[in-house]
């Protein structure tokens, strides 16, 4: 591991620069534009430059030099081919016209088919920019929806379980409603009974995730969502975990009014720290009114256009739509990556993935369950949740074992979440991660429990070998500092 890399003001020095090619020439920009002072730029030569960036890229880890098991992120190999395909088109404006992006529209529309076809949904918006954002224009759907049938003030309430992601009562909150949370039951389900005594006639609608964030599916989906509409209320699906689903099941079919899909997580793109992605909304077609617009409408001769932006046309306008949420496509290069890694799949590459994934999950869990205790002892979906609790009685927590981790080449997992399991540590492989790789980390982890056992305090001395130890992760999150300002 390289030792930490000055900053580009510690490196510079007074005159350096990195010009090899001089000019007499000026641009000839009006007075009143130029700068009264230089701009404080440091000064370097090219070389330094490239290899102050090189050095970071080195310490850097990431999905493309080791295995990241964050579970619920799904950080896994993303083709190069996919990023390739998204480059294309960057040059295009969000705002451009019809007539000039059909090839645009033409990908933007097969990819809303293929979409459709994997959730058994009949309607999809491709703007939200991510799945908090789906969530938030989901739920402002479910408002538009309750309003058109007179029930707007009446429904005030989102019910959440327990086991959800964070963001659904975020949004849920944001959008206006208050949250009511269920508890799950003995088998990490949602609680059937408490739900059922949850739901009344203020319920605009229930937010679940399936598989949920214990890795587990959803055992009584169906009653739950019969349930949920027996009581005037829609169903949202949070799509973060859809990976686990592809050409498994889908969740149009198991009783779902609408669901979102992590299009970064669950197809292709490089994320992380909080982007790039894309949420597509997948609807039920008594929904599709209130969808964001504009739509693309395809015309029987094959061509393409906006029903809210056709030059030649009169706009159709809003109606019932919500509005729009982003611009006309979303984040289209991620789209685009999705949609490459659809097509070089195709239907049966796709059945694989998610096949691979629960596969990969189940045995590692399997190399795992001898150390340590299990969340809730099912076959699990795409990732799993163990406790360190055990661990933590003999001196080390899920903390500490995960910055052991470090030390011994892995990208930490989850911790700490889900909230109701103590100790929490959930480990998502993919599907993309080869048998020795599983074999090596599972190794690793084994590893630790014994020295847990024998040594705890070594663990929560953990990290030795990274450039820098513990953090203050809280205080790093909470107040960045994100400028240089001298000394």
């Amino acid at each position: 591991m390289p030792a930490l890399e000055p900053l580009l003001f510690e490196l510079a020095r007074p005159g350096r620069n990195g010009r090899h090619v001089r000019t007499s020439e000026t641009a000839e920009i009006p007075d009143q534009f130029k700068r009264k002072a230089p701009l404080r730029l440091p000064e370097l030569t090219e070389p330094q430059v490239v290899r102050h960036y090189t050095h970071l890229a080195q310490l850097n880890y990431s999905v493309d030099t080791g295995m990241y098991p964050l579970g619920s992120c799904t950080m896994k190999y993303n083709p190069k081919v996919n990023d390739r395909v998204a480059g294309l088109f960057a040059d295009v404006h969000p705002r451009q016209s019809y007539r000039t992006t059909q090839g645009v529209l033409a990908l933007a529309y097969e990819l809303e088919q293929m979409l459709m076809k994997i959730t058994g949904m009949d309607f999809v918006s491709l703007q939200p920019q991510a799945g908090a954002q789906s969530e938030f224009t989901a739920l402002l759907v479910f408002k538009a929806y309750h309003a058109k049938r007179g029930e707007a003030k009446q429904r005030r309430r989102i019910i959440v379980p327990d086991s959800a992601h964070g963001t659904n009562p975020a949004s849920a909150a944001m959008c206006g409603y208050e949250v009511t949370t269920v508890k799950s039951d003995a088998r990490g389900n949602v609680d059937l009974d408490a739900l059922k005594s949850a739901l009344g006639p203020d319920v605009a609608g229930f937010m679940l995730t399936n598989p949920n964030t214990l890795g587990l599916f959803e055992e009584r989906v169906r009653e739950v969502c019969d349930a949920v509409h027996a009581a005037g209320a829609l169903v949202y699906g949070d799509g973060a975990n859809m990976n686990a689903l592809l050409g498994v099941a889908r969740p149009g079919d198991l009783g779902f009014d609408c669901v979102h899909i992590n299009v970064h997580k669950t197809f292709s793109t490089p994320h992380g720290a909080g982007g790039p992605g894309a949420g597509p909304l997948c609807v039920k077609a008594h929904l599709r009114p209130f969808l964001p617009k504009p739509w693309i409408e395809r015309d029987a001769d094959g061509t393409y256009h906006y029903d809210t932006a056709r030059e030649d046309r009169v706009p159709a306008g809003q109606g019932d739509s919500i509005g729009t949420i982003k611009q006309r496509l979303g984040n289209f290069g991620v789209l685009a990556r999705a949609y490459t890694y659809m097509k070089t799949l195709g239907e049966e590459g796709l059945v694989e993935t998610g096949r691979d994934a629960i596969l990969s999950a189940n045995y590692l869990l399997a190399l795992l369950r001898p150390a340590y205790d299990v969340a809730y002892e099912r076959p699990p979906m795409h990732e799993f949740v163990i406790s360190a609790a055990k661990q933590k009685k003999q001196g080390a927590s899920a903390l500490d074992i995960s910055k052991a981790l470090l030390d011994e080449g892995f990208h930490s997992p989850t911790v700490y979440f889900p909230l109701i399991v103590p100790e929490a540590m959930m480990i998502e492989p993919t599907e993309t991660e080869p048998t020795e790789t599983l074999d090596a980390f599972a190794a690793a982890m084994l590893r630790i429990a014994e020295r847990v056992k024998t040594d705890p305090a070594a663990v929560r001395d953990a990290p030795r070998n990274t450039p820098l130890r513990r953090l203050d992760e809280v205080g790093a999150a909470r107040k960045p500092v994100l400028r240089y300002r001298g000394t």
